[in-house]
């Protein structure tokens, strides 16, 4: 019987074929790497959102902000009418809906806000049900990034206070303040007062003093509270003296005590801001996520006023000046 012969490869093919199977291992690594790279989430949602809320005919400002956390996953920070930003543990987005609920923050009620939309021509529009059961219509419009091309130039310094009465100011309710020997002085809380002007980028200059445990905040473009507070002594964080309430926590604590004069030194160009309080760089070239709950409104590329919260606590201002960007 005759064995059979084997069947051979020749040498040229069998090079061939690893270099075949080389190049099926590369591109397999190749698509692989790139899919993990590709990043997770969806980019239709994701980003900052400038939102109004309709109550009863009023038009409230409110933020929303929609990130990726891991592959899975979207959370965010949500702005209501008051208050600060407050993250949202999940937000659920499939076919152009999105949703998300809420923990109470400062209302009464403890209810949770449930928030619901659509994503429609890069557009959002929903309800909003707070935590007392009530439900508003919103809609959203994405937040611009406000980044400048170059540094401003700088105008001249104008006197926003004269020091002998309120003209160049106003409120959208009914005013308590009061002007008494060259000091801007809020007795007791009320309205807000707000400038006639409006300022895109500037460099303000403000000194004020409270009594123990009192707030106020001065409201950027009416929209960005550097917060105002008795916090002497105390661990800096983002509702405290010095902080962009809600977003930015100061580097350190330099409040001094009830019935100090006290000062901030203030720049904000764009979103960028720069924080000097009693003389300390606190917060230096920081970028502002969004609006504080309490703004005058939403719309941030547009030029806003200067803004003293006067509906917390007695609080007193003196030597307002402030110098335009162009």
């Amino acid at each position: 019987m005759k064995k059979g012969r084997g069947i051979s490869m020749h040498p040229v093919s069998m090079k061939r074929l690893l270099q075949l199977a080389v190049l099926l291992l590369v591109v397999s690594f190749s698509k692989a790497n790139n899919n993990n790279n590709q990043p997770p989430g969806d980019p239709a949602i994701e980003g900052r959102w400038d939102l109004t809320i309709d109550v009863e005919g009023k038009q409230v400002p409110s933020w929303l902000e929609v990130r990726h956390s891991g592959l899975h996953t979207l959370v965010g920070y949500f702005v209501g009418a008051g208050g600060s930003a407050r993250p949202v543990s999940r937000v659920n987005f499939s076919e152009g809906k999105i949703s998300f609920t809420l923990p109470p923050q400062w209302e009464p009620e403890d209810k949770d806000l449930a928030v619901e939309g659509s994503l429609q021509d890069d557009k959002l529009s929903g309800t909003i049900t707070g935590s007392d059961g009530k439900t508003h219509n919103w809609t959203g419009v994405r937040a611009p990034v406000l980044k400048r091309a170059k540094q401003p130039v700088w105008g001249k310094q104008i006197k926003l206070f004269s020091g002998t009465d309120l003209k160049g100011w106003h409120t959208e309710g009914a005013n308590q303040w009061e002007v008494k020997n060259g000091i801007l002085k809020s007795p007791r809380p009320g309205s807000n007062l707000i400038t006639d002007q409006k300022f895109n980028d500037f460099k303000l200059h403000i000194e004020f003093r409270y009594p123990k445990e009192s707030n106020s905040g001065v409201y950027l473009r009416g929209r960005y509270e550097v917060q105002v507070a008795d916090n002497k002594g105390m661990e800096p964080l983002k509702d405290y003296f010095g902080a962009i309430y809600g977003f930015i926590a100061p580097l350190e604590m330099v409040a001094k005590g009830p019935g100090e004069w006290q000062s901030y030194d203030i720049t904000l160009v764009g979103r960028v801001v720069t924080v000097v309080a009693n003389g300390v760089q606190i917060i230096c070239n920081q970028e502002i996520p969004g609006i504080t709950g309490g703004a005058l409104d939403s719309k941030e590329g547009e030029p806003g006023p200067i803004m003293l919260q006067g509906d917390h606590g007695t609080i007193d201002y003196r030597n307002i000046l402030i110098t335009p960007g162009r």
